[in-house]
C-alpha cells in the first residue's frame, strides 16, 4: 500500500514538521511493515510553469517529426514574450495548456534545462511528458495537457503537486484494513495519539424501494449489497488534477472518471467498488454461483471459463462479472466512445474464502480481490458508495437518484471474553486494566466489565477471533521494544538420539571427504521415475500423493533420494561447475497398504495416546536414506600431476564412508538395480539383526538415464538407507584403539578365476586369519593369461597383524596368513601365486 503523506494528513493532524522518515518509524512502532520512503520531486528545481502553446511549425527533413513551438508562460520568463522550444511529441495541438520547464529549470534525475540550439532552431525550455516530471504512469506516453481552466504562468510543481512523500507500506495479510487510506491514518492516530478524521464517517440515507432491484441467490458468499444510481452524468467530464495525482502516487493509473473515482474511494476507504453503465445492464442485478460450463470475458479481455464454486455477479443475461475480482466487458463503462450518463455503483461484502479460492483458480489478482481476501470492513459499504455517488455528482455534474438499495443478512458483532490481566501474562509485563482498556478502544473496540472484559470487535477487523488476538494489539501497542528480554529455559532432556548422532556424523563424513549438501524438496512425479528407468512393479514407484501439491509436475512425495540430487547436479553443471560431488540425508516415503484417513481430532484438549496412535498408523513408513552423486575430476591435475575422473569405485567409497560412521561392515557384491548400469553397480550388504541384509546400491548411471536426465558422463551415485546401517551397528560406534605393540604386515597374492568377487575372497581371507588380523586392504588386481592363464586374474593384499598383550612372532604372523590362504582357497579355489 502506497500512502502519500499529504493525502495522510487529510485524516489525522501530523506536526508540520513531521517528514516521511519520521512518520515511518512512528508506524513502525505499532507493528506496520513500512519498507521504504519516496521523496517525490526532491530534486525538482523550478522554473516549472504552465503554458499555452500559441503556434506549432512542423520541421521537414529529418529522421522523426520535430514541431517548432511557440508557448505562452506569461510573467514565468521576465519579459512576457511567447518561449520557442522545440518538441517531438504529437499529442498536443495549439490552445492546449501544457507545463514547460524554463531554462534554469532541474528534473528528476539532475536533468538541467538550458537554451540550446537543436534542429536548426534554439529551444528556450521543454514541454515536459508525465515521465519527465517523475509523475508515474498516466497512460498516455505523452506530453502532459491540462485542464483549459489552468492559469498560465502558474507554478506547476504546486498544480501537479510533484513534491510529496509516499511511504511503501507491506501490509501482512492480517491487516487487511490497512490497504486503506482510513486504515493507515487510523493507525498513525494510535502512534502520535492525535484524533482521527474517519472519512466514513458520512451522512447515508436510508434504504428504500425505489433503488435499482438487486437479487442475492447466495447470502454465504455475499452478506450485503448496496446500490446507488447517479444520472445525468457529462460524458466528456475528465478526473481533475487532484484525483489523478492521488492514483498516481499510490500506484494506480488513471482511466476515467468514474472509474477513477471508485478507484479513489477504494483507496480512501478500503471498500472495493464496481460501477456499471446503466443502459447496459439488463434487469436485475443478482449475485449467486456460476453453472457449469458459464463464460465471462472480463475487463482485461479475457474469456473465462466459469467454476461452479465461483460466484459471479448476473444480470438477465447471465454472469457480467466475477465477483469481488472482475468486472465483465459486456456492462463496462466506455469512454472512448463518451456515452455513458448514467452508472449504477455496486458496494458489496463477499465472503473472503471464496474471493480468493477465486482468484487463484484464475489467476487474477486484482486491487479488489486483494482486500476481499484480506477482510474489508461490511459496514463501510454504504458509505463508500456515498462517497462515490457524492464525488460524481460534484465532478460530473450528476444527480443522485433517491433510490438505494440495500440487501443485508443478518449478522451479530463478534463478542470476545479477555480476562483483564491476559496480555500481562502473555507479554510478561504488568500493563494493567486501563492500559488494556484504553488500548482495545484505540482500535476501535468497545469494552465493557472489570476483572472479566467484554470486548465487541470493530467491523474492520476481522482478524480478532481469539483473546491472544487482543493481548497482541495491546503488546504491539504498546511497543515490542519495552518487552523484557528472557533466557528461556528449556527443560532437561537426553540430548540427540542414536539417529540424529547417526545423521549428523555422516553429514560431516561426507563433507570432510569432499562433497557438497545440497537438500532438495520432497516432492517428485511419476516423470522422473520414468528417466530413472524404474520398472512399473518396483517399489519406487508406490508413491504418496498430495492433495495440494506446489507443482502438479511433482504430486507426490520422493521414494528415493536420487531424482533431487541429479536435478542439483544437472543445473550446477548447466552452470559452468563440471566437478561437482553432492549430498544429501533425508526421509523417503513409501506407503504399506495400511494408511486411512484419521478421524478429525479435538482442538480443546490434547489427542490421547489412541488418537496419536492413530495418527502415526496413518503415516506412511519414512526411512532415512543417504546419497550422493558425482561427475567430472575426483582428483584434479595440476604441477603435482594428472588428475583423475570420479567413478563407480568413488561411489563405492563413500558408502564405506558412511558405513565407517555407523560401525558396520559392508559387504559389496555385483548387482542390477535401476537406475546403476547393469555391469557397473554394486550392491551393498550388511548384518542387520543376524542376516545379511541388502542395505544399498552404489555405481554408475545407466546411459540411457544420463541421457534422458541430460546429466554428464559417466555420473555415478550411491544410496543407501541410513536406519538399517544404525540397526546393523546397534547405535555404538566402537573408539579406536592405539595399541604400543609393533605391527606385522605379510602380503599375499591369489589366484582366482575372473568371475569370483573380490568381496568373497576378502571374506574369506579374513574370517581364516582370525583375531590377530588387524586390517586388510586389496592393493592390486593383475590380470595377464600368459602369465596366469586363461580366465584367470591375481588379487594382491595387504593384511596387518598386531596382537592386543605383545609383540607377534615371524611364526605367529606367518601362520595367521597361511590360514587365512588356507580358507580363501577352500572357499573360492584361489592359489597362492608363484606356488
Amino acid at each position: 500500500m502506497r500512502v502519500p503523506l499529504s493525502w495522510l494528513r487529510e485524516y489525522v493532524d501530523l506536526p508540520a514538521t513531521e517528514t516521511g522518515r519520521d512518520v515511518q518509524e512512528k508506524l513502525i512502532s505499532v507493528g506496520l511493515e513500512v519498507e521504504t520512503v519516496e521523496r517525490l520531486g526532491a530534486d525538482l528545481k523550478g522554473p516549472i510553469v504552465v503554458g499555452q502553446v500559441l503556434t506549432i511549425e512542423e520541421l521537414e527533413g529529418f529522421k522523426k517529426p520535430i514541431r517548432f513551438c511557440t508557448v505562452d508562460v506569461g510573467q514565468a520568463n521576465g519579459t512576457g514574450e511567447p518561449q520557442e522550444i522545440v518538441c517531438g511529441a504529437r499529442n498536443f495541438e495549439v490552445g492546449d495548456k501544457v507545463v514547460v520547464v524554463l531554462p534554469g529549470g532541474v528534473l528528476p534525475g539532475g536533468f538541467e534545462i538550458s537554451a540550446r540550439k537543436t534542429y536548426g532552431k534554439v529551444s528556450h525550455g521543454m514541454i515536459c511528458s508525465s515521465e519527465e516530471l517523475g509523475m508515474g504512469d498516466d497512460g498516455t506516453k505523452g506530453i502532459v495537457v491540462l485542464p483549459p481552466e489552468s492559469e498560465v504562468g502558474a507554478d506547476a510543481i504546486e498544480l501537479l503537486e510533484l513534491v510529496d512523500e509516499v511511504l511503501d507500506i507491506a501490509v501482512t495479510p492480517d491487516r487487511g484494513y490497512c490497504l486503506s487510506m482510513r486504515g493507515v491514518a487510523r493507525e498513525a492516530a494510535i502512534a502520535y495519539g492525535l484524533p482521527l478524521r474517519d472519512p466514513a464517517l458520512l451522512d447515508v440515507p436510508a434504504p428504500n424501494a425505489f433503488g435499482y432491484p438487486v437479487k442475492i441467490s447466495e447470502p454465504l458468499g455475499c452478506d450485503r449489497f448496496t446500490a446507488r444510481t447517479v444520472s445525468g452524468l457529462d460524458p466528456e467530464a475528465r478526473s481533475p488534477i487532484w484525483l489523478q495525482r492521488r492514483l498516481q502516487k499510490a500506484g494506480m493509473r488513471p482511466i476515467s472518471l468514474a472509474v477513477d473515482v471508485t478507484n479513489y474511494v477504494m483507496l480512501e476507504l478500503g471498500q472495493p467498488l464496481h460501477a456499471y453503465d446503466r443502459g447496459r445492464v439488463q434487469g436485475a442485478i443478482g449475485v449467486r454461483r456460476a453453472q457449469p460450463g458459464e463464460k465471462l470475458t472480463t475487463l482485461d479481455g479475457v474469456t473465462r471459463t466459469l467454476d461452479p464454486e465461483d460466484l459471479v455477479i448476473t444480470d438477465d443475461r447471465g454472469p457480467i462479472g466475477l465477483a469481488g475480482v472482475m468486472g465483465g466487458a459486456d456492462t463496462e463503462i466506455d469512454d472512448t466512445r463518451g456515452t455513458t450518463t448514467e452508472v449504477v455503483i455496486e458496494a458489496a461484502h463477499f465472503d473472503p474464502v471464496s474471493i480468493a479460492r477465486t482468484a487463484r483458480r484464475h489467476k487474477l489478482s486484482s486491487e479488489a480481490s486483494r482486500r476481499f481476501e484480506r477482510g474489508v470492513d461490511p459496514q463501510a459499504a454504504s458509505a463508500a458508495a456515498q462517497r462515490t455517488v457524492d464525488l460524481l455528482v460534484l465532478l460530473a455534474g450528476g444527480t443522485a437518484d433517491a433510490g438505494v438499495t440495500e440487501v443485508i443478512a443478518p449478522s451479530a458483532p463478534h463478542t470476545l471474553t479477555l480476562p483483564a490481566d491476559h496480555p500481562d501474562k502473555v507479554a510478561g509485563v504488568a500493563y494493567g486494566r486501563e492500559t488494556v482498556v484504553r488500548r482495545l478502544q484505540e482500535i476501535g473496540c468497545d469494552v465493557y466489565g472489570q476483572d472479566e472484559l467484554i470486548v465487541t470487535v470493530p467491523s474492520w477487523r476481522p482478524d480478532l477471533r481469539e483473546a491472544n488476538d487482543l493481548a497482541e494489539e495491546v503488546i504491539r501497542l504498546e511497543g515490542y521494544e519495552n518487552l523484557p528480554s528472557t533466557l528461556p529455559r528449556p527443560p532437561a532432556g537426553r540430548g540427540l538420539t542414536d539417529r540424529q548422532r547417526l545423521h549428523r556424523r555422516v553429514g560431516r563424513a561426507l563433507a570432510g571427504a569432499g562433497y557438497v549438501e545440497a537438500p532438495n524438496y520432497p516432492f517428485i512425479g511419476q516423470a522422473v521415475l520414468d528417466q530413472l528407468g524404474i520398472e512399473a512393479d518396483d517399489a519406487r514407484r508406490q508413491v504418496v500423493t498430495l492433495l495440494n501439491p506446489l507443482s502438479d509436475e511433482e504430486p507426490a512425495l520422493r521414494t528415493t533420494l536420487l531424482p533431487g540430487l541429479l536435478g542439483a547436479l544437472r543445473r550446477n553443471d548447466g552452470r559452468g561447475s563440471h566437478d561437482l560431488a553432492l549430498f544429501e540425508t533425508g526421509l523417503v516415503f513409501r506407503p504399506t497398504g495400511a494408511e486411512r484417513v484419521p478421524a478429525r481430532l479435538p482442538v480443546d484438549r490434547r489427542p490421547s495416546e489412541e488418537d496419536l496412535a492413530a495418527l502415526n498408523a496413518a503415516l506412511p513408513h519414512q526411512p532415512r536414506h543417504v546419497a550422493v552423486v558425482l561427475a567430472g575430476a575426483r582428483e584434479r591435475s595440476g604441477w603435482w600431476g594428472k588428475g583423475r575422473p570420479g567413478d563407480w569405485a568413488d561411489a563405492v567409497e563413500a558408502a564405506r564412508t558412511v558405513a565407517r560412521e555407523a560401525g558396520v561392515r559392508l559387504t559389496v557384491r555385483a548387482g542390477q538395480h535401476a537406475p546403476w548400469h547393469p555391469g557397473r553397480c554394486a550392491a551393498l550388504y550388511a548384518v542387520v539383526d543376524g542376516t545379511e541384509t541388502l542395505v544399498g546400491h552404489a555405481g554408475e548411471l545407466h546411459p540411457r538415464v544420463v541421457k534422458a536426465m541430460g546429466l554428464p558422463e559417466r555420473t555415478c551415485a550411491m544410496e543407501m538407507e541410513l536406519d538399517l546401517l544404525e540397526r546393523a551397528g546397534g547405535g555404538i560406534v566402537p573408539a579406536p584403539r592405539i595399541s604400543t605393540f609393533p605391527v606385522a604386515t605379510q602380503d599375499v597374492a591369489l589366484v582366482v578365476d575372473k568371475p569370483v568377487p573380490q568381496a568373497e575372497v576378502e571374506a574369506a581371507l579374513r574370517e581364516g586369519a582370525g583375531e590377530l588380523l588387524e586390517d586388510i586392504r586389496l592393493f592390486d588386481v593383475y590380470e595377464n593369461a600368459e602369465q596366469l592363464g586363461d580366465g584367470k586374474k591375481s588379487l594382491a593384499y595387504a593384511l596387518r597383524f598386531r596382537a592386543a598383550d605383545r609383540t607377534l612372532t615371524v611364526e605367529e604372523a606367518s601362520a595367521a596368513r597361511d590360514a587365512a590362504v588356507a580358507l580363501a582357497a577352500e572357499r573360492t579355489g584361489a592359489v597362492l601365486r608363484g606356488a
